[in-house]
């Protein structure tokens, strides 16, 4: 990262300054967008659907259609409306892996209640990763992070002598997450090719995201994926890319508006997510 000082106009300084207070977002966010946008570059912004604190109290309808997350970034992971399936959003196409296991590309008119996604453009990489379980790959993205305070985008492609994946089954509006759970089918898929795409949040973010690793699979030949849960893979080519900024836009349900979001979901959210 390079710094840029430069001295800045009355009327400029006062834009960005209207700006900021209108949109919350930083003004270094808004100088660095505005330079990619004017030279022309890419740049990204973690970009979220809901919270994970209303996904654990079960607030499930779609807010938003795949078509309008799709204009916010090419890479990410979610759910669809009422819990059904896995979303795996990588090189600008959506996949839905629902609960018979098998992948299929959702329309635009796909909603979503809950979903995190960015414009990938990985600042590092490495090769020829292996890991035999999880948490040793968990290890290995924790050596090529430089901070526990910052979110990640990460993106692993290779051989997988395992897989043990899940999906999510459609479930009512207002059955909690850790109850929804409970029934979700399991698969393990064995000597596949595929893409394992997620994020590392920071632990204080817990009540928004899910912190630590939360990470989505995708096989090359588009057939199989889901929610990991566990891996065992060779030669795996590891992407990953520092995220600075985070645009998050909340539902206006009434569910959403009514709901009681106040209690520590931590627990909940990490049985869901890991169990």
């Amino acid at each position: 990262m390079h710094t840029l000082r430069c001295r800045l106009s009355d009327s400029l300084w006062h834009a960005l300054q209207a700006r900021h207070r209108a949109t919350g977002e930083s003004i270094e966010h808004i100088a660095r967008a505005a330079l990619a946008d004017h030279l022309p570059l890419d740049h990204s912004t973690l970009f979220q659907i809901s919270s994970s604190a209303a996904l654990v109290e079960g607030i499930y309808k779609g807010e938003v259609t795949v078509g309008a997350l799709r204009e916010h970034g090419d890479f990410g992971l979610g759910t669809f409306a009422e819990l059904d399936g896995e979303m795996i959003l990588v090189d600008g196409r959506c996949h839905q892996v629902r609960s018979d296991g098998v992948a299929r590309e959702a329309g635009n008119d796909a909603r979503t209640p809950f979903a995190i996604v960015t414009r990938f453009i990985p600042d590092r990489s490495v090769d020829d990763v292996a890991c035999a379980t999880l948490a040793e790959l968990s290890a290995k993205l924790d050596a090529l992070r430089d901070s526990h305070n910052v979110f990640y985008a990460l993106r692993i492609d290779g051989e997988f002598a395992r897989l043990h994946t899940r999906a999510m089954c459609r479930t009512d509006e207002g059955v909690p997450l850790v109850e929804a759970v409970a029934h979700q089918p399991e698969f393990e898929l064995t000597s596949v090719r595929a893409t394992m795409i997620g994020f590392w949040s920071p632990a204080y973010a817990r009540t928004l995201s899910v912190p630590g690793y939360h990470l989505h699979v995708l096989t090359a030949d588009r057939k199989a994926g889901g929610h990991v849960l566990g891996c065992q893979g060779r030669g795996l080519r590891v992407q990953i890319q520092r995220e600075l900024d985070l645009l998050v836009s909340l539902p206006h349900s009434a569910e959403f508006l009514k709901a009681e979001l106040t209690r520590d979901t931590a627990a909940d959210l990490d049985k869901a997510e890991h169990s």
